[in-house]
C-alpha cells in the first residue's frame, strides 16, 4: 500500500515517540462506485452498503472490509428495496440499516421507513419496527449515530423542500422507538454527527437555503443538547466523521465546492484543529468508520464523479509519556495590532500557518534560526489559529492568536 505522509520522530526524550498524523491508501471497494452509500463498523470489520452508482441507479448490495486483509467479501444484500441516503449504525455484534429514498429521483422516488438488522455471525437480516419519525412517511438524507447500546436518528429530508428537525432514539433490545428533544439548530438535512464516550455532536447540513456550520453536543442520558463552539473549518453538507479515542474527525464535504480538509474536535477543550488533508481527492457524500484507532473514509462523489476508493487516517498518537514535556513554545504579543513572534527551541518546526477562524489558510510564515518574525498583513480583527509544522507540513502545535485594533 502506499503510505502517505507518515513520518516517525522523536520529540523530548528518548522515551517519547509521535506518530504523525496521516492517510494510507487502502484497497478499493470491490463493488461498484458510488455515493450517499451507509458506512458503520462491527466490531472489528467495516461495513458498506447501498447508495448510487455510476448509471444513477440506487443499489442494495452490501460488503465487508477487512483491515487486517486489507480486503472486501460481498455479503448478503439488503432484503429490502434498493435505496439511497439511507442511515446505519452498529454495535456490539449487529449492525443497522434503514430509511433511505428508492430512486435517484427525489420527485418519483419513494421515501422509504423500513429498519433492518444485520448479524455478521450468519450473513443475515431480519426486519425491525419501522422507523416511525414524522408521521411514518418515511425520511432520507438523515444522520445517525450511536450511544450507550441505542441507535439515534436526526434530521433529514421529507420531500423537495420540506425537512425535519425530530430526533428518535431506537433500542435494539425492545426493538423500540422513542421520540427525544429535537434538533435545537432547526431543521436540516444532510448533516453530521459522531460520538465520544457515550456523547454525541451534531451539526453542519443544510436547511432550504444555506449550507450551516453549528456544532451541538447531545447527551442521551439528559436528553439535552448545548451549543458547541462553530466548526471553524466552514459551513458545509455532506461531510465525513468517525471518532478515535477521545477525538471526533470531520472531513470532506460541499460548500457548493467540494473540499478534502480534516479537522480534529477535542470535545474537553472544546476546541477544533486542522489535521492532514484527506489522502484521496476532495469529495461529498463518502462513507466513513473506526475501526479501533484507525479512521476509514471512502466512496463519494468528486469532480471526475463517483468513487470507489478508500483510506485510513492514523491519528497522532503519543507512544510515550513525555512526548511534550520539553516543548518550548512562545507567541508574543498576543492579542497583537500588528507584529508578533515566535519562538521555539524545536528545530524540527520549520513553518507556521494561519487559518482563520472559517479554516482558511490566510498568512504562512517561515522560521528565521529559533524566531519568526511575523505580519498581520492587514488582517481583519478577530481570532486566528497558528499551527506550527515541520517541513514535510505535519502539525505539531496549535494555539489561538488574537488580532485587536
Amino acid at each position: 500500500m502506499r503510505l502517505l505522509l507518515l513520518l516517525t520522530v522523536l520529540i523530548g526524550s528518548q522515551n517519547s515517540i509521535w506518530c504523525q498524523n496521516s492517510w494510507l491508501d487502502r484497497a478499493e471497494l470491490t463493488g461498484f462506485k458510488r455515493e450517499q452509500a451507509v458506512g458503520f463498523s462491527i466490531g472489528d470489520k467495516g461495513y458498506v452498503g447501498t447508495g448510487v452508482d455510476t448509471s444513477e441507479t440506487v443499489l442494495k448490495d452490501f460488503w465487508e472490509y477487512d483491515p487486517i486483509l486489507d480486503s472486501w467479501t460481498q455479503k448478503a444484500d439488503l432484503p429490502g428495496v434498493a435505496r439511497r441516503n439511507a442511515i446505519g449504525f452498529g454495535f456490539d455484534d449487529k449492525g443497522y440499516l434503514g430509511t433511505g429514498l428508492d430512486n435517484d429521483e427525489a420527485l418519483t422516488g419513494v421515501k422509504l421507513n423500513d429498519f433492518w438488522e444485520y448479524t455478521p455471525a450468519t450473513n443475515s437480516w431480519v426486519q425491525k419496527a419501522n422507523f416511525p419519525g414524522s408521521g411514518g412517511l418515511g425520511l432520507y438524507y438523515a444522520t445517525a449515530f450511536t450511544a450507550d447500546s441505542k441507535g439515534y436518528i436526526c434530521g433529514g429530508k421529507l420531500g423537495p423542500s420540506l425537512y425535519t428537525s425530530e430526533m428518535w432514539e431506537y433500542k435494539p433490545s425492545i426493538d423500540q422507538w422513542t421520540m427525544r428533544a429535537s434538533f435545537p439548530g432547526g431543521i436540516r438535512y444532510n448533516m453530521s454527527s459522531l460520538t465520544v464516550n457515550n456523547v454525541a455532536f451534531v451539526g453542519l447540513g443544510t436547511d432550504q437555503n444555506n449550507y450551516r456550520n453549528d456544532w451541538w453536543k447531545y447527551n442521551p442520558a439528559t436528553n439535552i443538547w448545548v451549543a458547541q463552539p462553530n466548526f471553524i473549518g466552514g459551513a458545509r453538507g455532506g461531510a465525513s466523521t468517525f471518532t478515535i479515542g477521545s477525538k471526533g474527525y470531520v472531513c470532506l464535504g460541499t460548500n457548493g465546492g467540494l473540499k478534502d480538509d480534516l479537522w480534529e474536535f477535542d470535545p474537553i477543550m472544546e476546541t477544533w484543529s486542522p489535521r492532514a488533508n484527506f489522502g484521496g481527492s476532495q469529495r461529498k457524500q463518502a462513507i466513513s468508520f473506526s475501526i479501533g484507532n484507525r479512521g476509514f473514509v471512502g466512496t463519494g462523489s468528486g469532480v471526475s464523479g463517483k468513487k470507489r476508493t478508500f483510506f485510513e487516517y492514523v491519528p497522532a498518537i503519543s507512544l510515550g509519556t513525555d512526548e511534550l514535556s520539553d516543548v518550548n513554545i512562545t507567541c508574543f504579543p498576543n492579542p497583537t495590532t500588528d507584529f508578533f513572534q515566535i519562538q521555539t527551541d524545536q528545530a524540527e518546526l520549520t513553518k507556521a500557518v494561519l487559518y482563520s477562524s472559517q479554516g482558511q489558510i490566510v498568512a504562512s510564515y517561515s522560521k528565521d534560526n529559533s524566531n519568526w518574525n511575523c505580519s498581520r498583513n492587514g488582517l481583519p480583527t478577530g481570532a486566528y489559529y497558528l499551527v506550527l509544522q515541520t517541513e514535510l507540513g505535519e502539525n505539531r502545535h496549535q494555539q489561538t492568536i488574537q488580532f485587536i485594533d
